[in-house]
């Protein structure tokens, strides 16, 4: 965009006016009438799909895989316009990687476990801490450990619990037609949604786009045409009562939602005082199965250590594109650091922080509510530095240092869901009783359960493995990453994405449920991602990536047909980052 960031007095806004493209254009929401033909059709087709043999299952997958990759393109287009984004630089390294890439690797995953009857086989499975199973999933393959030398993904199972998988392809069912109501950041979630509801629970669907992507929609029905056509799927647009009314409509048989924990209670407990006597009562006015993706405030904690120039460099780097990635509206953006104060590089990594916020690109503030609730964090926090260049529809980045632990703190408890970065320190300078408090302090004061991350020097690793292990065993998180940004927990498939398991109705926290998990496991805890301290290519998330969109598009076309040959050029793209 041709913005020369300054670099502002701590607590001022610098403005600058970013000429953002005007988005796409809305799209008419559907008619009861449209919804209920959708449903019934539905409804005729859930005993057939139920009925369908793998094979039927597998051609469908290949049409939607060619589908895809024919609609990649513009897919990224539409992102980019609504978001404010060049198609042309790495900023658009985003939109590909948060749809075409993940949405293309989930169903070429899935063709892979139909063909093994939807139980395949782990590379390697292992006891684990605590009577767990443990289930290397990443890498699969040879070109897996090309494509991402040192990066681990596991699936830890629940203890006292079978290692079973598939139980919809063991025991079959009667069909359901399922509502997804999908969300409006990242435009993988809602195909990839109801790829899970249909594959691996056995449920078609009706997927309701949300308002503020629903200009991906027409992308997703051309992409998705072989689903529609045979009656598996149908989509529909529109706000909040064409919500209530799917959430209600008797053939609606179950429910999965990725939004917020108050639209979760909406549906489930009613709206205001209604919800609060509900949830005394113990009398949910919704009654249908639900399962549902609902945010995080997501910690970093850095392990303390003695870090080279080069270490303090690519971690600055790559928490702060865990930032910036998507304009920070992303449920696995890191909101807050927990560092050692006792930490003898603490001001000297925060340093290399704020220096990347300040020459930082802005973002289009895209999603409603960003600037009242940057607003709210402001009022809370007069140490706030904000950092990045402001204008309108503009959060600009903004450091807030000096959080208190405390329980209850608005930080803590409150998603920002916007372009700001907290951090918090505890007490504890040893490496390993540092581990210990932040893995309770995480648990105990910071809201939800969806994924947090650990970065710790490779040194530090070597000499503290078991405190190390304590901590990623005793992080109530769905999604644990080691020294990557959670969004890899997301983004390889092969684990699980979702809340730390048993999140009560009455307190739903992070949500309930898991998807991706294209091993199918039965019973999933949690999943645990890890990397090399330092990745070279640099991480494709990381801050100020030159050819993030390159790699992208690049990875679309492998995960739809995997080659060595395709390896070098994908090389190449990385290595501009």
């Amino acid at each position: 965009m041709g913005l020369v960031p300054l670099s502002p007095p701590q607590g001022e806004r610098t403005m600058a006016s970013p000429q953002f493209p005007e988005p796409p254009a809305g799209i008419e929401p559907s008619t009861e009438d449209a919804m209920d033909r959708a449903l019934q059709k539905l409804s005729a087709n859930k005993g057939r799909w139920v009925g369908l043999n793998l094979s039927e299952r597998i051609s469908l997958l290949e049409k939607l895989k060619d589908r895809t990759l024919e609609q990649a393109e513009r897919w990224v287009e539409l992102t980019c316009q609504a978001q404010g984004q060049s198609t042309q630089d790495g900023g658009a390294g985003g939109p590909w990687l948060g749809g075409p890439v993940t949405t293309m690797r989930n169903i070429s995953l899935l063709i892979d476990t139909l063909k093994s009857g939807g139980q395949p086989k782990p590379p390697r499975m292992e006891s684990g801490p605590g009577g767990r199973t443990i289930a290397h999933v990443y890498p699969q393959t040879l070109l897996d450990r090309i494509l991402m030398p040192g990066i681990l993904g596991e699936v830890w199972l629940q203890a006292g619990q079978p290692a079973t998988q598939g139980r919809f392809y063991r025991e079959g069912g009667e069909g359901a037609v399922a509502l997804v109501l999908g969300a409006g950041n990242v435009n993988s979630i809602g195909p990839m949604d109801v790829l899970y509801k249909l594959y691996a629970e056995g449920e078609v669907c009706i997927l309701k786009m949300n308002p503020v992507n629903e200009y991906i929609g027409p992308i997703i029905e051309k992409a998705f045409k072989p689903l529609i056509d045979e009656g598996f799927l149908a989509i529909v647009y529109g706000g909040a009562d064409v919500g209530r009314y799917l959430t209600s409509h008797p053939l609606v048989e179950t429910l999965h939602i990725t939004g917020s924990d108050q639209t979760h209670d909406a549906i489930i407990w009613g709206d205001g005082a209604e919800r609060e006597r509900n949830k005394s009562a113990g009398e949910p006015q919704c009654s249908k199965p639900i399962t549902s993706e609902l945010g995080c405030v997501t910690p970093v904690i850095i392990v303390p250590g003695h870090w080279s120039n080069k270490e303090l460099d690519y971690q600055a780097r790559q928490i702060a594109g865990q930032v910036f990635n998507n304009g920070s509206f992303n449920c696995n953006a890191a909101k807050v650091l927990v560092t050692s104060s006792k930490w003898a590089q603490r001001e000297e990594f925060l340093d290399r922080l704020r220096a990347i916020f300040k020459s930082a690109e802005p973002h289009k503030a895209y999603y409603p509510g960003a600037q009242q609730r940057y607003d709210a964090f402001m009022d809370q926090y007069p140490q706030a530095e904000v950092l990045g260049v402001d204008g309108e529809q503009v959060v600009p980045w903004t450091l807030i240092p000096n959080v208190p632990p405390e329980t209850g703190e608005y930080a803590l408890t409150h998603e920002a869901f916007c372009g700001l970065l907290c951090e918090t320190s505890l007490p504890e300078g040893d490496p390993v009783d540092f581990l210990r408090s932040s893995t309770t302090f995480c648990n105990e004061s910071v809201w939800g359960n969806l994924s947090c991350s650990i970065v710790i020097d490779p040194r530090q690793q070597k000499k503290h493995r078991q405190a190390l292990e304590e901590a990623v065993t005793g992080l109530r998180y769905g999604g644990v990453a080691v020294n990557v940004w959670p969004g890899m927990v997301y983004g390889l498939v092969t684990t699980t994405w979702g809340a730390y398991p048993d999140n009560p109705l009455d307190d739903i926290r992070s949500g309930k449920g898991v998807v991706h998990n294209s091993y199918l496991f039965d019973h999933p805890e949690k999943s645990v991602v890890r990397g090399p301290f330092v990745m070279s290519p640099p991480a494709v998330w990381a801050a100020g990536h030159r050819s993030a969109h390159q790699v992208g598009e690049k990875l679309t076309a492998f995960e739809h047909s995997k080659s060595i040959w395709k390896i070098p050029g994908l090389a190449i793209s990385a290595l501009k980052g």
